[in-house]
């Protein structure tokens, strides 16, 4: 493990950047924003693992509903999201706010949402979110869809999915975590479940499953996930605001962070990521 962080470090001094021994002050140097979802949990604590351990800055993580994340980027109060998804999912969040936010770019693409359901459910009965209107489908569900955090996005076109497809379900709000104990509770049991998911998520590497399709294209298509900042934060943290613009990750390197941060730690799955990806790192923080 130390063998890991001083690689780190003796990557990150060549852009001769404050070290883990400067001087600690009162406020926080940056102040990130995170919500429980799965993606979202690794991503910033992996920011937080390189600022902190590598580049000697002073973060604080901040676990907060994504509208207030959204809220206190444009305020102020927050100095950075990194969830924010693009163009559908979180549309409008960035209409009430966007002009108040700085877009410093995408941290990964290819980010995709739906309803998921195990793949031992028979794809005859169902493949489809149209196919949940079968009353003898419906009855299988217990009449429910097992939501996440009533504030995210999904839930946002969740609901519009009901209304589309004319389905007379219940969507549960929930959490992410919670939605990811309910499918295994489920699987286990060998039970009909219909979850509301989105990939990259570790759940589709511990458990066959596979997406309903969506003929209505409610869900929207590919989606990209940005990093979103404070307006200032540019001019005031040019170092820190070039790291958030340059932290860019492929959809399989973050399945494969995820899945170790599952076996092990977050730390131990970070350090093990710069370890074997340290140019990439480098450039996120050197810009080099």
């Amino acid at each position: 493990m130390r063998r890991l962080v001083y690689a780190v470090l003796a990557a990150l001094a060549l852009a001769g950047l404050p070290s883990s021994s400067s001087a600690q002050i009162a406020e926080p140097d940056v102040r990130i924003g995170w919500t429980a979802w799965a993606d979202a949990e690794i991503i910033s604590k992996m920011a937080a693992i390189i600022l902190r351990d590598g580049m000697g800055y002073d973060v604080e993580l901040t676990l907060s509903d994504i509208a207030v994340q959204y809220r206190g980027v444009a305020d102020g109060d927050l100095d950075v999201m990194l969830m924010s998804w693009q163009p559908t999912t979180h549309e409008d969040y960035l209409r009430r706010y966007g002009r108040s936010l700085v877009d410093a770019g995408v941290l990964y693409g290819g980010a995709r949402l739906g309803w998921a359901v195990p793949a031992y459910i028979p794809e005859a009965e169902l493949s489809s979110m149209a196919d949940l209107a079968d009353p003898q489908v419906r009855e299988r569900l217990g009449g429910r869809i097992v939501g996440i955090d009533p504030g995210a996005g999904l839930m946002r076109l969740s609901r519009q999915a009901l209304e589309t497809y004319g389905l007379d379900y219940e969507l549960t709000e929930s959490s992410g975590p919670a939605m990811t104990l309910q499918l295994g509770e489920a699987i286990e049991a060998e039970d009909w479940v219909v979850v509301t998911a989105w990939t990259p998520h570790w759940i589709f590497s511990e458990y066959e499953l596979r997406f309903l399709d969506d003929p209505q294209t409610v869900m929207g298509g590919a989606e990209a996930v940005h990093a979103m900042v404070r307006p200032g934060f540019e001019e005031s943290q040019p170092e820190l605001y070039g790291f958030f613009q340059r932290m860019e990750l492929s959809l399989d390197q973050l399945q494969s962070l995820m899945a170790e941060a599952r076996r092990t730690s977050a730390r131990e799955a970070v350090y093990a990521f710069v370890e074997a990806n340290q140019d990439q790192v480098r450039r996120w923080v050197t810009g080099e």
